[in-house]
């Protein structure tokens, strides 16, 4: 599970809401520029931001497992019909195209969720957007953040028990049905236990948030994510 890392990288200088403007700017030119030279950029692009935050790229993609076989069948499933020829190749040119652009933009989000607290994400999201909107979405920002490792982790701990008690040996759907229902209840427990954790701790709508200011690292960050976005007029 990707998770923040301390580290002394640039990405781990930056104020996080320059990584979110350089992270929404990739987004929005990798997904609007489908020509080679576009994803020809967009790769080494986010390749720099990889190297720059030393985000393990074997290790993100074992990560991005689940994501990345269902990025892999939308092409699959295009270039398959219901007659002859039965598989036409060059139906699934684009959507292959359209995957690799979301891989990328994946691929960037890991270097965002590596070098950036969960409580400077949430400052982040909390001083972008007044009012309860922005505590509402930074506070979910939080949680599921703080949330998907430990569910991931009953997960694994679910998958070793069966294989220790022979549970490979049963069928394919007897073995996601037992995952799937002794993960969701495992999930609804930890959901209890963490509202009765948050109500005896007294949880706060709007809590102190650590302190957030721009520095001069952050100016090419701006300068950066707007180049990115006013690329669409290009």
């Amino acid at each position: 599970m990707l998770t923040y890392e301390p580290d002394d990288t640039l990405a781990h200088r930056l104020d996080p809401r320059s990584k979110l403007a350089v992270q929404i700017g990739f987004a929005i030119a990798a997904l609007a520029h489908t020509t080679p030279a576009g994803l020809v950029a967009s790769t080494l692009l986010a390749g720099a931001i990889l190297v720059t935050t030393r985000v393990p790229l074997w290790r993100t993609l074992w990560a991005y497992r689940f994501a990345l076989v269902v990025l892999a069948a939308g092409p699959l499933v295009t270039m398959v019909s219901l007659g002859s020829p039965w598989v036409e190749p060059s139906d699934g040119v684009g959507p292959a195209l359209a995957s690799y652009r979301a891989l990328l933009v994946l691929l960037v989000s890991a270097a965002y969720v590596r070098s950036t607290p969960v409580r400077d994400s949430r400052a982040a999201i909390q001083r972008t957007i007044p009012g309860k909107p922005g505590r509402l979405l930074g506070t979910g920002v939080a949680l599921v953040f703080r949330f998907l490792p430990v569910l991931q982790r009953d997960l694994r701990t679910i998958r070793e028990a069966m294989a220790a008690r022979l549970g490979t040996e049963r069928s394919a759907l007897e073995r996601a049905s037992t995952v799937g229902i002794l993960g969701l209840s495992r999930a609804f427990t930890r959901a209890d236990r963490l509202a009765l954790a948050m109500q005896a701790r007294c949880f706060s709508w709007n809590p102190t948030l650590p302190h957030l200011s721009f520095s001069r690292l952050d100016v090419p960050a701006f300068v950066l994510a707007s180049a990115l976005v006013l690329s669409l007029l290009v």
